[in-house]
């Protein structure tokens, strides 16, 4: 399936140009859940220790002297699921907050040329960005093209030199330096009568949002006066590491034909989440159309979740039939590769299927 002409010749034509640019805001996106985390550990004390059969407290969960190191190891090597939530909400604790925080800033003028005040990028395309003296990084651009500034999607690194510094120092006003646009992996195809299916998890979404906008904003949701039902499936271990949850939400309550489906793997150990729990390669195979698959193809492992009754919606009020999808796939390769295997197994043609990885 050819990728949209347009849209091909604006990634072909778009000038690689230093520009500088300005910081309009800095958001988190995620919570801080420290409370959150401290009050729900709090109700489960007694609980460990009888689990464990121990007399002595147990001191601050944040403490790694306060004995809940020993206590999680115990329980884990009992195969007890109270060890697993423990050692989730240890995980999630630790992470500093914002670890999660998106960034807008105008572009100016090129470095090279004073007179170049644009920065034209397609639906999909990624930016390298340089801020003070760290290692400059590429960054998936989450904005619609049609947008008057440019917007990026950035998770904390642990370790990194430049996503801490974004996530603690960076603030409106401030100056980076932007070089790009880079990157023809993911771009919108020509509209056609498929039906649209985005697959990520994290801020590989980012350039789905910038795609998603666009598609809509365009009219690329319909195809001879036929609407195109268009999906994403977005995982993440917590709902507030989803990144644009909200703004999907509004959507999907205001599109008839968007369904925005989010998974989360861990947030039930912590809240009373009803949503889709499965990984997303699972998640997808639950929203198939049983009368219009055949599932034949499909390895073992995947085979159970196809045609079984989605969590969050026993009625969903579309379906999906893979001879009438194209597929777009971005997020860490733990994701992709199974994501790929599963849309392959299921019969869509490669000419349907993009992919970008990372990780």
């Amino acid at each position: 399936m050819p990728v949209d002409s347009s849209i091909e010749s604006d990634a072909a034509d778009a000038e690689r140009e230093n520009h500088e640019a300005t910081v309009l805001d800095v958001t988190p996106m995620d919570e801080n859940r420290e409370e959150e985390i401290a009050s729900v550990v709090d109700s489960r004390r007694e609980d460990v220790r009888n689990r464990l059969g121990r007399e002595e407290e147990l001191g601050s969960f944040a403490d790694p002297n306060s004995g809940w190191e020993e206590a999680i190891t115990e329980l884990t090597d009992r195969g007890d699921v109270l060890g697993d939530d423990l050692e989730a909400w240890r995980g999630r604790l630790r992470m500093p907050y914002p670890s999660l925080v998106r960034v807008r800033f105008e572009v100016g003028a090129s470095r090279t040329d004073p007179h170049d005040t644009g920065f034209e990028y397609v639906p999909g395309q990624y930016a390298r960005i340089s801020y003070d003296d760290e290692e400059p990084r590429v960054y998936s651009i989450a904005s619609s093209p049609n947008s008057d500034h440019v917007e990026l999607c950035i998770r904390r690194v642990p370790g990194g030199e430049l996503t801490p510094d974004l996530c603690d120092e960076l603030e409106a006003g401030d100056d980076l330096f932007v070089r790009g646009p880079f990157g023809d992996e993911l771009m919108l195809k020509e509209p056609s009568d498929r039906d649209v299916v985005f697959v990520a998890t994290g801020t590989g979404v980012a350039p789905f949002k910038s795609m998603i906008d666009y598609l809509f904003e365009e009219g690329m949701d319909e195809f001879d006066g036929e609407n195109r039902d268009v999906w994403l499936f977005l995982g993440s271990s917590w709902e507030d590491h989803l990144p644009y949850r909200e703004a999907f939400r509004a959507m999907d309550d205001e599109r008839e034909h968007f369904h925005f489906v989010p998974t989360l793997s861990r947030e039930t150990s912590l809240t009373d989440w009803t949503g889709e729990t499965d990984y997303v390669q699972y998640c997808l195979l639950r929203y198939l159309d049983g009368d219009a698959t055949d599932t034949g193809g499909l390895p073992e492992e995947f085979a159970e979740y196809a045609g079984a009754e989605p969590t969050a919606n026993a009625n969903p009020p579309a379906r999906l039939n893979p001879d009438e999808m194209e597929v777009y796939v971005c997020g860490i390769g733990a994701m992709c590769d199974p994501v790929t295997d599963v849309v392959e197994s299921l019969g869509v043609d490669e000419a349907y299927l993009d992919v970008e990885s990372f990780g």
